[in-house]
């Protein structure tokens, strides 16, 4: 079944990369036929093209997982991460794509929040839900990160308007799963995300999961807590 799924998502990559390159060949050939064109429709065109141009990147990175990624070689390097600032910094990356279409990223968390882990696998874990929030939530819309610490655990919560139907929510921790009802050229991704997403958390002995309602999606991660951080917090 595994295999099927690889398979079946190589065709929708092939497929897929090939409509922003065909949109970046006409937009880049339009501004190339026409020097003379109105400034504001020229920058209009070199956004539509910029916005492809990310989009096929995307793709590529996702035909390099399939064909490199196996969840059995993930090892941690651990160290003391400042958990406020890797989210600060995570969301200014991702503010150019979100501000492209009204979209916000708000951070609720305290800023002496810190957490054991590996921080390059945790920022791949919390890029790849910020990712989905921002690809799948509507527009003009705010995309809430929380982070704290409850009990032993510090949790760091993801919810974005959007819903995924009930029945999908277990399957998409799956690898190669994609939500075939939400899939489209602009947000569909070959479905290795989320599984390496719980690999890494799991290995890092949490947990993760996602709720779902009709207007709001909800995707949360636990982590052990340091025994320095709880003790502060209880002192």
């Amino acid at each position: 079944l595994a295999e099927q799924r690889k398979n079946d998502v190589v065709m929708y990559l092939a497929h897929d990369i090939k409509t922003p390159l065909t949109s970046i060949i006409g937009y880049l050939s339009l501004l190339d036929e026409a020097p003379d064109m109105p400034v504001d429709q020229k920058a209009k065109y070199v956004h539509i093209t910029l916005d492809k141009a990310y989009r096929l990147e995307q793709l590529i990175d996702e035909f390099f997982e399939i064909t490199r990624y196996n969840l059995q070689t993930i090892t941690l390097t651990k160290t003391h991460i400042d958990l406020y600032y890797m989210l600060v910094q995570m969301t200014d990356e991702f503010y150019p794509q979100l501000s492209a279409h009204g979209k916000q990223a708000v951070i609720h968390a305290p800023e002496d929040l810190t957490v054991s882990g590996d921080p390059d696998k945790l920022a791949r874990v919390f890029n790849n839900i910020l990712k989905n929030a921002a690809a799948y939530s509507e527009d003009n819309s705010i995309i809430d990160i929380t982070a704290g610490l409850s009990g032993d655990v510090v949790s760091i919560e993801f919810k974005n308007t959007g819903s995924i139907p009930k029945d999908k929510l277990a399957a998409i921790f799956e690898k190669f799963y994609r939500l075939d009802n939400a899939r489209s050229s602009d947000t569909g991704g070959a479905g290795l995300g989320l599984a390496i997403a719980k690999e890494i958390i799991v290995q890092h002995g949490g947990q993760i999961y996602a709720e779902s309602n009709d207007n709001y999606t909800t995707f949360r991660v636990e982590l052990p807590a340091m025994p320095d951080l709880v003790d502060k917090r209880r002192s």
